[in-house]
């Protein structure tokens, strides 16, 4: 290597370690609070939300006056889908925790069955003398096993994701260009969208008949894209080769997490009796695929009627009536229940999503 080439060669080198010596990623010795890097990094903690948590929110103030009590059962991953390298599943396992949280936000009174050991385990010491409520234990106090101390439920919901199928759909286009000589400039861009889904099926059972009340089941699309370009070119003597990229997919998760807030939400909506748009800001736009019969993918026997108030208090109705008949075109309408923050539709996103 010529000396001009080597010198050339070091000064990418000398930069790049002036960098990491400026930056000290990592020290030998442990800094005052026992560290021996920083973390990157500063994003703040937020609520975990989806279009329609705000929904879920609005029905607490009709859910309140209703003292039915509901329990979550095994929501699992019926896909068998799995990461390649096997480092576990492609979709959550907490499917039952996100129902819990979307009833939390619903104001639905909840009664635990999906984790009992710790309850099991003091009912056993308990059975045994071994638990006391009082604080001073040498009292001889121990814990009352009181017979009807257990609320028990009315209905309990079960269910699983039970699809998720990739690439439904994806284009890609890519061009070159440049001058027609061998020193000329050049370049290259490219772009791809791809699509894929999951599904989710679940069912409201009444826990004392075993009496099925409610089965849903909805699906949604996720999308993906991946932008690349690149410059090639010669100067003088140099050449540069330069490409930049970038990719996204929208979240698994979340989307699973939207899918049981959705069905979370037609659920507490029909067994609560609730009006059928108290809670709801259908976009009502021509943007809306499904906002007009014209585009309802299933045929309509008779036209949808929305729910009459009934007048305050409501009341109780401790049985859910299967409606599926006459609320099949209110299950077609994916906006209802976004908050009207949302109501761009061009521009509907999950917190704050992809911006295509």
């Amino acid at each position: 290597m010529t000396p001009r080439g080597r010198k050339h060669l070091m000064k990418p080198l000398a930069i790049l370690l002036a960098a990491l010596t400026l930056e000290g990623c990592i020290s030998p010795a442990a800094d005052s609070v026992g560290r021996y890097t920083s973390p990157i990094g500063g994003s703040p903690v937020i609520s975990n939300e989806t279009p329609y948590s705000a929904a879920l929110r609005c029905m607490s103030g009709i859910v309140g006056q209703h003292p039915v009590r509901i329990a979550i059962g095994q929501i699992s991953d019926y896909t068998g889908k799995t990461e390649s390298d096997g480092s576990g599943r492609k979709v959550t396992a907490g499917a039952a925790l996100m129902a819990m949280s979307a009833m939390s936000k619903a104001g639905v009174h909840m009664v635990e069955r999906f984790d009992t050991s710790v309850a099991e385990m003091e009912l056993k010491y308990a059975n045994n003398k071994l638990i006391s409520d009082d604080k001073n234990p040498n009292n001889g106090d121990f814990r009352k096993i009181m017979a009807g101390s257990i609320p028990g439920s009315d209905y309990y919901i079960v269910g699983g994701i039970t699809e998720l199928n990739f690439n439904l759909r994806s284009e890609n286009a890519q061009g070159n260009g440049g001058a027609a000589s061998n020193s000329g400039l050049t370049g290259t861009v490219g772009g791809s969208l791809y699509v894929m889904n999951v599904g989710l099926d679940m069912r409201l059972v009444n826990t004392n008949t075993l009496e099925v009340a409610d089965v849903i089941s909805y699906q949604k699309q996720i999308i993906g894209r991946q932008v690349s370009a690149g410059v090639f070119d010669f100067l003088g003597t140099h050449f540069f080769d330069v490409s930049v990229g970038e990719s996204a997919l929208e979240p698994i998760q979340l989307a699973v997490r939207s899918v049981i807030e959705r069905a979370v939400l037609e659920m507490v909506t029909r067994i609560y009796r609730a009006p059928g748009a108290s809670c709801a800001s259908p976009i009502g736009t021509s943007a809306d695929p499904l906002g007009d019969n014209r585009y309802a993918p299933y045929p309509m026997p008779y036209p949808y009627q929305a729910y009459q108030p009934y007048p305050q208090p409501y009341p109780y109705r401790p049985v859910a009536y299967n409606q599926e008949n006459y609320n099949e075109y209110s299950r077609q309408i994916p906006y209802s229940g976004y908050a009207t923050a949302d109501a761009n539709v061009g521009n509907v996103r999950l917190r704050g999503g992809l911006g295509f």
